[in-house]
């Protein structure tokens, strides 16, 4: 966590001739840095960009995650890890047994507050997947966005080979601030869901098809074209990256509508 406390104490030794220009620079960019040795952890995100930030699990061991994510509870962060495999979030669990882990999203957090606490203000996330074979993405996705401090509407299942499915759902959808729709395949779907909200609706394509599919590029091309005018893509099984757009949006909108009330109530 920044600490403006030492930063005013540098700054007045700097006005005060006791600590050179240069000193003073050095200390001040290592401010908000934790070196953990794997890692230069950035423990002052959440000041600068609304959330702290998040680890990416692939490719690291076990003992350096321990590391990161100590650093980030350290800091006063909610720490959050993707792509951490059932074997590492074994070992981890032991460090931090107040973790939680979803084995589908593989996501691993340690909750900086209880769930039944919660945060003040929240807005509202749905996350629509095409089809079950989704899920991994689309559950990396909600996780995230609960993670951002989002109410999160789940409807999975309802693509297009059967529209039916999603126009009994759309209820769940019409007030939500953001929707992250999951699609493979021809990846239809966000465009489909794009005409029955007033909403961003952020559609990530999912490596889920045929051979054609390309391994989700096809699904990619389809939603950068996609004619409804509310979607915007990311990247092929970024689930992490829609949920935490998503997140950003409704944490800013929900905090847009409490300044209303509060003004209104004035």
């Amino acid at each position: 966590m920044f600490d403006a406390a030492r930063l005013r104490e540098l700054a007045e030794q700097l006005v005060a001739g006791r600590l050179p220009v240069e000193d003073f620079l050095n200390r001040a960019a290592a401010m908000g840095i934790a070196d953990v040795g794997e890692a230069q952890v950035d423990v002052d995100r959440a000041r600068r960009c609304g959330f702290p930030e998040v680890v990416y699990g692939e490719g690291k061991t076990v003992e350096a995650l321990e590391k990161i994510l100590a650093a980030l509870i350290a800091g006063g962060a909610d720490a959050f890890a993707t792509r951490v495999s059932a074997e590492k979030a074994e070992a981890l669990l032991r460090r931090f047994p107040q973790a939680r882990y979803n084995p589908v999203a593989r996501t691993f957090r340690v909750p900086l507050v209880s769930p039944a606490e919660g945060r003040d203000i929240r807005g509202i996330v749905a996350v629509v997947t095409a089809g079950t074979s989704d899920l991994p993405v689309a559950e990396e996705a909600k996780e995230t966005a609960l993670w951002t401090g989002a109410d999160v509407r789940f409807v999975q299942d309802v693509g297009v080979a059967g529209p039916h499915r999603l126009r009994a759902n759309l209820h769940l959808l019409q007030d939500a601030d953001a929707v992250v729709v999951v699609a493979g395949m021809e990846g239809a779907l966000p465009s489909v869901v794009g005409g029955f909200t007033a909403c961003p609706v952020i559609g990530v394509p999912s490596s889920v098809g045929y051979g054609a599919n390309f391994g989700g590029v096809s699904a990619l091309l389809s939603m950068l074209n996609s004619c409804a005018a509310n979607v915007v893509v990311v990247n092929i099984d970024a689930g992490f990256k829609g949920g935490y757009v998503a997140g950003l949006i409704a944490k800013n909108a929900a905090r847009r509508r409490q300044i209303e009330r509060d003004g209104a109530a004035c």
